[in-house]
Order: structure tokens, then sequence, then C-alpha cells
């Protein structure tokens, strides 16, 4: 089995799977401006196995999968690797859903979510909740690894009320997994309080000690690539991945940070809305464009004018409009 997450010469950076956020639009944006060199790994949207396996439910959870052509030429360009991320609680269904997307669709590997804090997720007994479901874990990892020849990586926490990174970094690494992707805090905390920095460097000793070279990737309140590089060194991380941080900088992924003009940042909010309008007009709802235009529409003169008038927007073309009525560069 050919194992990519070995080959890349890190330390690795990848975009971390987000509801309505990673979609095929931002990631060809992203991909765009990103340096060669500085950004290796994308993954899809969340991705239900149980919806994936449902013959109603499939069609609406597979857009979660899609690629379009103008993206998969920017990731060849730039070699960048596709993984899909799934989530669920059922072995066999991860069996059955792991063999579908390995023969029908084209990724380099597959990630299972057993990181996702989302209370109403917690409660079926997926995502994070597996932490405190061991075997049931470890099953499902072996169930997904047996149904393809692509890498199975898992993206996790370090707990559920408490760190319990020993017990549970251990139990992941009797998987032999491809890579893990370690979230430095627990369920309980969600998105609050500081990522535990040191609980992730605990993984990766965890590692080292048993002479193991399965690649860890730390996750959280990384803002800048220029952190994201320290970060590596300080805790030993084979990689780093980037969530909030990109709704910092569409730019992250560059090695020399630039102030970006005015101009620049119109260019990329129209073009997104573009992508967005090319590959989900009529399918899906115009209004998940507005979480991104806080990114472009910052840091200038009028800017939060123009923010005010485009969370008001209602189409496509209020958008185009509001942004010729500034005389601003269109793509």
């Amino acid at each position: 089995m050919s194992n990519f997450w070995n080959e890349i010469e890190g330390p690795i950076l990848a975009l971390a799977p987000m509801e309505d956020v990673t979609d095929t639009s931002f990631r060809e944006l992203v991909a765009q401006l990103s340096e060669p060199g500085c950004l290796h790994l994308f993954f899809t949207e969340f991705t239900a196995v149980d919806g994936m396996n449902h013959p109603v439910g499939k069609k609406r959870v597979s857009e979660r999968l899609i690629v379009s052509d103008s993206e998969r030429a920017i990731l060849k360009e730039k070699g960048i690797r596709l993984i899909a991320q799934i989530w669920g609680n059922k072995p066999e269904v991860f069996y059955k859903v792991t063999r579908e997307i390995t023969e029908e669709y084209q990724f380099d590997g597959i990630d299972i979510n057993m990181g996702c804090p989302v209370k109403n997720v917690v409660k079926q007994g997926s995502c994070s909740a597996l932490i405190g479901t061991p075997e049931l874990a470890q099953e499902i990892i072996y169930a997904t690894k047996e149904a393809t020849h692509l890498p199975v990586s898992v993206k996790t926490r370090t707990g559920l009320k408490a760190h319990e990174t020993e017990r549970w970094i251990t139990q992941l690494l009797e998987t032999k997994p491809a890579a893990i992707t370690l979230h430095g805090r627990v369920q309980k905390q969600q998105s609050d309080g500081e990522a535990n920095w040191n609980e992730i460097a605990k993984a990766v000793a965890i590692r080292n000690q048993q002479g193991l070279t399965i690649p860890i990737l730390g996750n959280g309140d990384v803002l800048s690539y220029a952190q994201s590089m320290d970060y590596s060194q300080q805790y030993g991380v084979d990689g780093i991945m980037i969530g909030r941080g990109i709704f910092h900088n569409p730019w992250f992924f560059n090695s020399l940070q630039l102030e970006r003009t005015k101009d620049e940042k119109m260019e990329q909010l129209v073009r997104h809305t573009q992508l967005f309008e090319k590959n989900w007009g009529g399918v899906k709802n115009f209004n998940i464009l507005k979480r991104f235009y806080k990114i472009y529409a910052n840091g200038f003169e009028g800017a939060s004018q123009l923010r005010a008038k485009l969370m008001g927007a209602n189409s496509f073309d209020d958008v185009y409009q509001l942004v010729n009525a500034q005389n601003m560069v269109l793509s």
C-alpha cells in the first residue's frame, strides 16, 4: 500500500475539514493562493457514512465529496493531496462506504473523524464520543483499513471531559493508522479556551517511545504560517493542521506573508462567489457564502460598511453589484 504521508517532506501543512467551509469552491481558491510546497493536504467536509449508506439521503450527503474539474487541475499543479473525511459509529457501514468511496471517487486517502465535539453528534456515539469507546473506535479503524488500499488516518482530540492523551493515543497507535491529527482540546471545551500543545507533544513522545514512524499533526490556535513552523519545531510534530486560521488570512499558506491590498481582497471575494455560483448555484443556499465575506472585506477604509451591505445581499448578482459600485477589481 502506498502511503504518501511518509513521503511528504515536512512539516506537513494541511487545511482542516470544516462543515460548510472546505467545499470544492473554497479549496480551489485556497490552493490557487498558496505557494507551491507550503500546502500539502486538503480534507473534504465531514461526510456521514450513514448518510452515504441511505438510499434517499445519499444524494445530498455525497455533495461533500464533489471535486470540480478546475479544483482537480490546480491540486495536480500544486501537488496537494485530497482526503475524504468520514464519520459515524458502525464499523460495517464504514467498511461498505469506504469501499464505495475508494472505487467510485478519486481521493488520495480516507480520514476518520474522531474529534468533532458537536453535542448532537456526540450523543449519537460518533466522532469525539469514540474517545470514550476505544474498542469500537479500533473496530472502525480496522474495518476502514480493510476496505481500501488508500492510507487511513484519524483526526481526534485529547479527551472527553479531561485530557486522556496517554491512554487514547496508545490505543489509536495499536491500529497503525497512516497518520493522527490531534486537536489540543477536549470535547467538553468545544472551541473554548486554549489548545494544550503540551498534550500534543505528549502524543509525539508516546509515538517515539514505541519506535513508530506514524506522522502526528498538531491542531489548534495556529494563526500564521510562521507560527506553524515554530510549533512544528517546538512540539516535535510532523505537521500542522490549520482550522480557523484560514479565516484570518486566505493567503495563509505562503512563506512570505504580505499585506494584501483592498483590490486583492475584493478580487478573491468575487472569485470565491463565482466559484460557488458555478459549483452550487441552485443547489446550496447562497447565504452559506456570507461567513466568508468577512475574510475579504476587512482591513481597509469602508470595509465595515461593505460587510454590512454584503450581509444584506440576497443573490450572487447583489454581490457583484456591490463590488462594482465600489469601483473595485473583478476577477
